[in-house]
């Protein structure tokens, strides 16, 4: 039986590889993670008493922690989600995404090779170090085109920047100490139990409460949008199957402009609970807001290496997976009402840059 640590496993998309980890496999996790805002243990309320199950409240920047960690359960992969993730955050506060997604990766790296180094032979080979990523690393695109695993990154968002850092990392400790490391890059995520300072859950609880649905720019922005579960199982293929110094794409095939995002989920909510009480559509509560400074135009994924070498591509269409996430939020009230104390949906990141 194989011990999987999967860093930042209370977080989005943490824990729903721990969920799947624990449903579809027969592995042990240690989910490591250091509990700050976006963390939340109620995602895996459910999976807590599986024996194979253990949770080790720590920093990924605290050498001594990973090492007592990496020794007390002898890994055979970790698969490193941990990381600051929200670009509008950054641009407000950049030195925690520094912090956590730079040097949190670096020390992350250093004790894991540390801990490499103690296994035979046999172990090392199959040890794997898998990094979990962003397309954000590759910039912005035009009206055409899709990223590839061989398009030059040109980060533009101190987040972006920050994930692009920790993935040159993990490919140096690769080729200079021979880590055998996986590297993927996602499209946006979206599903249940997403912290409601994202697009897709701000704008459906927000339509809920028939609050304002502020729109950056025109919302002509494009993402390509891939629903957690399946991004849960194109890692868990990755870490098995990937072959160590490669890097994967996992998109959704999903691209859409925000503006028709936000659209879908107010038809969406108007179709599961009804009208405002004016009657009117959710659609009257969109407002057109200044844009996030440095907003990327489009990101798009060509996830072609990932299907035709590991077999993996999405089940969800977007469609299918919106309205199972607007249908989380509508019947999960009481898992973000209380978040409300923690963030209450306000915009963030019209920080000034320095003059």
């Amino acid at each position: 039986m194989r011990t999987i640590i999967v860093t930042g496993g209370a977080g989005f998309i943490g824990s729903a590889v721990i969920r799947h980890i624990l449903t579809e496999t027969d592995a042990s996790v240690v989910n490591l993670d250091k509990l700050t805002y976006a963390a939340n243990l109620d995602s895996l309320a459910k999976l807590s008493d599986t024996p194979r199950y253990r949770f080790e409240q720590a920093d990924i920047t605290d050498r001594a922690a990973m090492d007592r960690i990496l020794a007390t359960y002898q890994p055979d992969a970790i698969m490193h989600l941990a990381a600051e993730s929200h670009v509008d955050r950054s641009i407000d506060g950049p030195a925690a995404f520094i912090q956590t997604n730079i040097i949190g990766t670096f020390t992350l790296l250093e004790a894991a090779l540390a801990y490499w180094r103690t296994l035979s032979a046999e172990a090392q080979a199959a040890f794997r170090f898998h990094h979990i990523s962003t397309d954000e690393v590759y910039g912005t695109l035009g009206d055409d085109g899709l990223f590839t695993e061989e398009t030059p990154y040109a980060p533009n968002s101190p987040y972006s920047a920050s994930k692009a850092a920790s993935d040159h990392l993990v490919r140096a400790w690769h080729h200079t100490y021979k880590l055998p490391v996986v590297t993927s890059n996602c499209s946006n995520n979206y599903g249940p139990w997403q912290f409601p300072e994202k697009l897709i859950p701000l704008m459906t609880i927000n339509a809920l409460k028939g609050k304002p649905l502020p729109v950056y720019g025109q919302g002509t922005n494009v993402r390509d949008w891939l629903h957690v579960e399946d991004h849960a199982r194109a890692l868990w293929t990755i870490l098995n199957t990937g072959v160590p110094g490669e890097s994967y794409n996992v998109g959704g095939n999903s691209e859409r402009k925000n503006i028709d995002v936000v659209t879908a989920i107010c038809d969406l909510v108007d179709k599961l609970a009804g009208p405002l009480a004016s009657g009117q559509s959710r659609r009257s509560l969109i407002s057109y807001v200044t844009d996030r400074p440095g907003h990327d135009a489009r990101y798009a994924i060509d996830a072609s290496k990932i299907k035709q070498e590991l077999a993996w591509e999405p089940q969800e269409t977007f469609e299918s997976g919106l309205e199972a996430t607007v249908r989380w939020y509508l019947d999960n009230p009481e898992w973000w009402e209380k978040l409300s104390n923690v963030y209450a949906g306000d915009r963030l990141g019209l920080k000034k840059a320095a003059s």
